[in-house]
C-alpha cells in the first residue's frame, strides 16, 4: 500500500532515531524499517519504506493482505502518518523554539511498536546510561522474546510474568529492576493493569494509575504517555536531557529551575510533546557534531 503523506515529514530523522535501538531492523539506503506487529495473536513483520522529499513524502507499507487493515491502522499510529505536522511547525515558529523547528522541520513523535514493549523498555532504561540501557534491553528481548524473519518481538507479559528474578539477574539486571519488570508484567498478565483502558484515559488519569505501580514514577509514566500512547502535550520538566537542552538553547550558566521551565513552556500548548522531542533532538545533534 502506498500513502502520500502531507509534508513536512522528516523520515530521514525518523530512521536515524530508530537506528539508536539495536533491536530495530533498518536499511538506511532503502529508507526502510521492518516492524514487529502482533495482530490477532499472530506475529507479523511489516515493512515500511519512505521515498520522495521531506515536503512531499511517500510511505510504502508491505504487510500480508489479511492483516492490512489493522496493520496499517497500527502503523499510522506508530509513525504519525496522518498528523498534520505543518500545523505543529507553524505553532512553534512564533515561539523561542522557532530555530529548532526550522532546523528539524517535520519530525513526528514516533511511538514504540507496542504499549507493553514501551513499558518494559522504559522501566529497563530507568537511571542507566543510554548505551547500557539498550544493551540490557537487547539481552532481555533476545533471551525471552521471539525472532521471525530477522525481526525480534518482545516477550509477552505472560512470558515475563513466569520468569524468576534470577533469570533477569543473569543478564545483569539489578535485583530491584528485575522485580519491577517481572512484577509489572504479572499485574498486566493478571489483568490488574488494563493496557486498553490506559488508551482512553486522560494524561493525568494515566499518570495517577501508573505511579501506583512499584517501579513506575512520574518520569516513567510521562515517557509511557509520550512514546507508548503518543500524547501530544507533555513536557517532562524533570528530564535531565530537556534541562540540558534548554540550558544550551538559552545560553544559561546553570540548568533552568522547574518553575522557569513551566513558565517558558506555557506557550507551547497544545504541542508540548513536540517541544520535548525537538529539544532532545537539538541535544543529540550537538553531541553528534562535538
Amino acid at each position: 500500500m502506498e500513502i502520500k503523506l502531507q509534508g513536512p515529514y522528516n523520515y530521514l530523522r525518523v530512521l536515524e532515531r530508530l537506528s539508536y535501538d539495536p533491536l530495530n531492523v533498518i536499511d538506511k539506503e532503502k529508507s526502510q524499517v521492518k516492524i514487529p506487529l502482533k495482530l490477532y495473536n499472530e506475529l507479523i513483520v511489516a515493512t515500511v519504506s519512505f521515498s520522495g522529499t521531506i515536503e512531499a513524502p511517500i510511505c510504502q507499507i508491505d504487510i500480508p493482505a489479511e492483516y492490512e487493515e489493522d496493520g496499517v491502522r497500527q502503523l499510522n499510529e506508530i509513525f504519525q502518518l496522518e498528523v498534520p505536522l505543518q500545523e505543529v511547525n507553524n505553532h512553534f515558529l512564533h515561539t523561542d523554539l522557532a530555530p529548532l523547528f526550522r532546523q528539524f522541520s517535520g519530525m513526528p513523535l514516533i511511538c514504540d511498536y507496542d504499549l507493553y514493549y514501551c513499558m518494559m523498555k522504559t522501566i529497563i532504561h530507568q537511571q542507566l546510561n543510554i548505551r547500557f540501557a539498550y544493551t540490557l534491553t537487547e539481552r532481555f528481548v533476545k533471551s525471552f522474546g521471539t525472532e521471525k524473519d530477522g525481526v525480534w518481538f518482545y516477550p509477552s507479559a505472560k512470558t515475563v510474568s513466569e520468569l524468576t528474578y534470577e533469570d533477569l539477574r543473569k543478564l545483569q539486571f539489578s535485583q530491584r529492576k528485575a522485580e519491577y519488570v517481572i512484577d509489572t508484567s504479572r499485574l498486566i498478565a493478571d489483568g490488574k493493569i488494563d493496557l486498553a483502558e490506559l488508551r482512553v484515559m486522560t494524561d493525568d488519569e494515566v499518570i495517577a494509575e501508573l505511579v501506583k505501580v512499584r517501579g513506575i514514577g512520574y518520569w516513567t509514566a510521562e515517557n509511557i504517555l509520550l512514546f507508548g500512547l503518543g500524547r501530544q502535550n507533555l513536557f517532562p520538566v524533570k528530564d535531565i536531557g530537556i534541562q540540558n537542552a534548554l540550558k544550551m538553547l538559552y545560553k544559561l550558566d546553570e540548568k533552568p529551575t522547574l518553575e522557569e521551565m513551566l513558565k517558558v513552556s506555557e506557550g507551547w500548548s497544545p504541542y508540548k510533546s513536540y517541544a520535548s522531542l525537538y529539544l532532545w533532538e537539538s541535544l543529540d545533534n550537538q553531541k553528534a557534531r562535538s
